[in-house]
């Protein structure tokens, strides 16, 4: 059946004012909004953005951005491609998410391995001066210059591809890949160094989200293969006293060799952040020296960290530039860079981090922490697989009438202001809901005791922002199993966005044609007036309210569908 849009959105959307286009970036030092913290919900145009990177650095990443459009004209179907392209196209995207590498350096020879392979494909451009299209890297200005639905829709593939180019890399990096999903990727950059219209490119912002599903299920096969299937773990918040790392970011990779070169050596390992999962996994669940976990989400590292008598190891973004008072503590691997903390290059030999560890030697007693709302220990691993383990359980539970409604509650954490909206929802939520929740933005209430219901957790942790694959498992069986669609489910997601990687999720559930979302704290700044009618039109996709209005309309929806 179809939702009143009036009942379900209490609020109309109010875009705020967007850049026009034409000449206006051009005048600033800097251009960049693919974020939420984004300067005055605009774009970060100053010498330095929100997120720490330089405006040396912007331009940088613009650069490694237009010679990655490039690459994908020069990589036509005439053109026989090697894995080195493929990876390089991956790695240079990864590059330029936000809070992934603030290291111009780093950034510049990402650029310039870009050029020797587009030599290696087009060898007769290299004496050829004249732009054809083969030869030239895009200038981005034409981009951020566009006009205003040009420039959104682009935007949305952009940072889309960006996202998905972080599953595509800890896929790759346990030897997963998928042909098509590369392919897209060359696919999309091209796009977005051409001359196409409004009606050309929304089949490709939608394609996004295809085959960022593929992504997603590609890199969860990684995950489980070679670490198990997660199951569900609680997770003490105390540091026991001793030498130990922390270790944040997604990579499982990272957290297996750190496991194994520290073993026996007297170094406790916690996850920070969204490496919080990992806990549930056997292969390194196994490790008694993975004891727990310790701080929130990203945006509280530079406090957290300030005083830490460890060492913390970087493995992708989220990595805020370090303070003085802990730079030397910082270390990084992979794509992730900082100027002035020490690098670990692929052979990952952590030898460095292990030694600084045991230099600072931890703290001299058991330090008891506790989450934002005052738990002392957060429960993980409700994958797709442990749920739909009990999918009968569920199933009865529902038809008990045990369980009313299920809340999707997921998605980044950040610093802006608003985002204790996400705790106060889920404190509201009816004692007879469940509470789906996964990537950074769970530690908003993830230490919470929720209690049970039906014999089921109320709160069920799924794991990293890649396994909203799981949450889409799990309502796609749901659906089934009750002869409707997921649209039609007491199912409601309420999501947090930050950076590109909530893009490419976001995407995927509007290719699935997924309606009525509610997405915040705000609307993201490059989704222009137009673009997001459509959105609003295709989707009924909206904004958060209050937790209060948005629970009250939510359950009204139910029982429309209930009683229909």
């Amino acid at each position: 059946m179809k939702l009143r849009a009036d009942l379900f959105f209490p609020l109309r959307l109010t875009p705020r004012k967007y850049p026009t286009g034409g000449t206006i970036f051009m005048e600033q030092n800097m251009f960049c909004f693919q974020c939420e913290q984004t300067a005055g919900c605009t774009g970060c145009t100053g010498a330095k953005g929100v997120c720490g990177k330089t405006a040396d650095t912007a331009r940088l990443q613009d650069e490694l951005t237009g010679a990655l459009i490039g690459l994908a004209h020069a990589a036509d179907e005439n053109t026989p491609l090697a894995e080195t392209t493929w990876k390089l196209m991956v790695e240079g995207l990864f590059a330029t998410l936000t809070n992934v590498s603030f290291d111009d350096k780093a950034i510049a020879e990402i650029t310039d391995r870009i050029h020797q392979e587009k030599a290696r494909l087009r060898p007769d451009c290299g004496g050829c001066a004249s732009p054809c299209g083969h030869n030239d890297d895009y200038d981005m200005k034409l981009l951020w210059n566009a006009q205003e639905d040009i420039r959104s829709l682009k935007s949305l593939i952009l940072f889309g591809i960006r996202g998905m180019a972080a599953y595509a890399y800890h896929a790759m990096t346990l030897g997963y890949t998928d042909t098509e999903v590369n392919e897209f990727f060359a696919k999309a950059l091209f796009a977005l160094g051409e001359d196409w219209d409004m009606d050309l490119l929304l089949p490709i912002v939608m394609e996004t989200g295809k085959y960022n599903l593929s992504c997603m299920e590609l890199l969860d096969r990684a995950n489980t293969a070679t670490y198990g299937t997660p199951a569900p773990v609680t997770v003490p918040l105390t540091v026991e006293k001793g030498p130990f790392i922390v270790i944040t970011g997604h990579d499982l990779h990272d957290l297996k060799l750190l496991l194994e070169q520290t073993e026996g050596k007297g170094i406790n390992i916690y996850t920070h952040g969204e490496m919080l999962p990992c806990h549930a996994y056997p292969e390194l669940k196994k490790y008694s020296h993975l004891k727990g976990n310790f701080g929130t989400a990203w945006q509280n590292q530079q406090k957290e960290f300030a005083e830490l008598p460890a060492p913390v190891l970087f493995t992708t973004n989220c990595l805020m530039p370090p303070k003085p008072s802990y730079m030397d503590r910082v270390f990084t691997t992979g794509t992730v860079t900082f100027p002035g903390t020490v690098h670990i290059n692929e052979e990952k030999d952590f030898t460095p981090v292990i030694q600084r560890a045991l230099e600072l030697g931890g703290y001299q007693e058991d330090q008891h922490f506790t989450g934002i709302n005052g738990g002392t220990s957060v429960t993980t691993g409700f994958s797709h697989g442990t749920i739909l383990g009990v999918a009968d359980q569920v199933i009865d539970a529902v038809k008990a009438g045990a369980i009313r409604h299920f809340f999707l509650v997921a998605g980044c954490d950040g610093a802006r202001s608003g985002r204790n909206y996400y705790t106060d929802f889920v404190k509201q939520s009816p004692s007879d809901s469940v509470i789906l929740t996964l990537a950074c933005g769970k530690y908003r209430f993830n230490d919470l005791d929720l209690g049970t219901i039906g014999g089921l957790p109320r709160l069920m942790d799924m794991g990293q922002c890649n396994d909203a694959y799981g949450a889409i498992k799990v309502a796609g069986a749901l659906a089934e199993a009750f002869g409707c669609g997921v649209n039609e489910l007491p199912l409601s997601m309420v999501l947090s966005w930050y950076e590109q990687k909530a893009v490419c999720i976001l995407l995927t559930l509007l290719h699935l044609g997924i309606k009525n979302i509610l997405l915040g704290p705000t609307l993201p700044a490059f989704i222009s007036p137009n673009v997001l009618k459509i959105l609003v039109d295709t989707y009924n996709i909206g904004a958060v309210t209050t937790p209060e209005a948005v629970v009250r309309v939510l359950i009204n929806i139910l029982s429309i569908i209930v009683s229909a």
